[in-house]
């Protein structure tokens, strides 16, 4: 598991990207933010992030193929993500956590779930 890092949330969505910094940041993480996956893959190599959020529905590269790559990755592969994604179906969930993701979260977020998921996955 990753040490103190920042928590990356990977959100194309402008809107609820500034509403979970800012949320997240109330609740005492430190946020770095990226649009997509490649972007999310390079920003875990370099700032080592304690945990990620990652919408699975991204630009350039999805959630999907971001996790899978991080996961194959020895420097990546121990790094939790949170799956964030609107799609709420068993199946889903499911497919979150074959690519790799520690935990998964619908949309719209309970924020009081998601601290606690990310609290979780933290813990040292």
């Amino acid at each position: 598991m990753a040490e103190s890092g920042p928590i990356l949330l990977v959100e194309d969505n402008e809107l609820n990207c500034e509403m979970l910094t800012r949320r997240l940041t109330r609740a005492g993480f430190a946020v770095i933010t990226a649009a997509d996956g490649e972007q999310a893959l390079v920003l875990m190599a370099s700032a080592r992030p304690a945990l990620v959020l990652m919408d699975m529905n991204l630009p350039v590269m999805d959630g999907w193929t971001a996790c899978r790559a991080a996961r194959a990755d020895d420097r990546l592969r121990d790094i939790p993500i949170i799956a964030l994604t609107a799609h709420a179906m068993d199946a889903d969930r499911r497919s979150a956590l074959s690519a790799g993701c520690d935990d998964y979260a619908t949309k719209p977020i309970d924020f009081p779930e998601l601290l606690a998921k990310i609290r979780r996955l933290t813990a040292s």
